[in-house]
């Protein structure tokens, strides 16, 4: 049975290295068994299972150079230093097993033990507003921090700020190319594929070598969706990539989760929709935490204790600490619009914003301006 395992699993690799071999020509050779005849060698076989006869003759010639073959992609993996996965082995992410086609083959680069920590998938524009990069940033740091690892597409824009935020949290995060992992798309994002890379895990269904082209990426979204318990859309036009990532999720029976914005910005336009289409409205980190609380001891293991233990204390905050953060998550406010706002002594709300900055519930920024975190 364990030589079967490893045959299969290997001939699984080699097919999905030729082209012109996808997923169900793939699915029709594990299924009848094609790949045991002549130690998968044999055409007759393959075509009996439904390959055509350019496909019969590719694969065997393919599998006739084994597994290692000078140039494949299993190989140059090898060289990279990158992990070769397919739904035979332990190490494949139990989630993306549930969707209707499962990639056959993943490759992986860095932290594999990442695929295995509850995920939450962040996507959204490529051209953020600053309202859209600074709630991308909150809220998967705070996420990452609290234990959640977090998927993104390293995309521009959206993308790039949940990828940057994550890894400054015990979550860290897994970036989901649609080009295989020894290249960075887009360019600009080389320095960010490298932090991934050593701090995180590049992810790809493509072999190495594979040129990149359009149609890679509705397939990559589609292991963004099905890695992840849950999608947060940020901000996203109708009919963008992240709202095809968030009806993917919702096709796969996950989790759907918006972050509203004004009804001026076309932006915001698609996370209001998914509101209106019953996607939980999202405001603070919390309410994405409150949905997986039996992960409780799961999530405490790989977050920044602290961070967690500042989730579950927030009655501990006074009731003007709490005033602030609200009136915070609404817009950013300097000290004398808060003044305004709250009935307490100047010298008295000056301390309580202190106070609130070294705990990391709100930060001061440039302008004197202060924003919730």
């Amino acid at each position: 049975m364990e030589r079967d395992h490893d045959e299969c699993r290997q001939i699984i690799i080699m097919l999905s290295e030729v082209p012109g071999i996808g997923w169900r020509t793939i699915q029709k050779a594990v299924a009848s068994g094609a790949w045991r005849e002549s130690s998968g060698q044999d055409e007759a076989a393959y075509v009996k299972a439904g390959f055509s006869i350019e496909q019969a003759r590719s694969a065997v010639k393919r599998i006739g150079q084994g597994l290692v073959a000078p140039g494949s992609s299993y190989e140059k993996a090898a060289e990279l230093g990158a992990a070769v996965i397919t739904p035979l082995d332990a190490a494949y992410p139990k989630y993306l097993l549930q969707i209707p086609q499962p990639p056959w083959v993943l490759y992986a680069l860095g932290r594999l033990e990442l695929l295995k920590r509850p995920i939450v998938a962040v996507v959204g524009t490529r051209n953020p507003t600053a309202y859209g990069r600074h709630t991308a940033s909150m809220l998967t740091e705070q996420l990452s921090a609290g234990g959640m690892t977090i998927a993104s597409g390293l995309a521009r824009g959206i993308d790039s700020k949940a990828h940057e935020a994550a890894l400054r949290g015990a979550g860290s995060t897994i970036a989901v190319l649609a080009c295989a992992v020894d290249c960075c798309y887009p360019s600009e994002n080389r320095t960010l594929y490298r932090d991934i890379a050593e701090k995180g895990l590049l992810l790809s269904e493509t072999p190495i070598g594979t040129p990149l082209h359009p149609g890679m990426f509705p397939l990559r979204n589609r292991i963004i969706a099905g890695l992840s318990l849950g999608t947060l859309v940020i901000e996203g036009a109708i009919g963008s990539g992240s709202l095809i990532t968030a009806a993917q999720a919702l096709d796969m029976n996950r989790d759907l989760f918006a972050v509203p914005g004004p009804i001026s910005s076309p932006k915001s336009e698609g996370p209001n929709s998914l509101i209106r289409q019953g996607a939980k409205l999202v405001s603070a980190a919390e309410h994405i935490f409150e949905e997986y609380t039996w992960l409780g001891d799961e999530l405490l293991k790989h977050s920044h204790s602290s961070a967690f233990s500042q989730r579950q204390s927030d009655k501990e905050l006074s009731a003007d600490e709490r005033k602030i953060i609200a009136l915070l998550r609404e817009r950013p406010l300097s000290i004398n619009e808060l003044h305004q706002l709250i009935a307490v002594p100047f010298g008295h709300l000056s301390a309580l914003l202190i106070n609130l900055c070294i705990k990391r519930r709100i930060e001061q920024q440039s302008g004197s301006l202060y924003i919730a975190l």
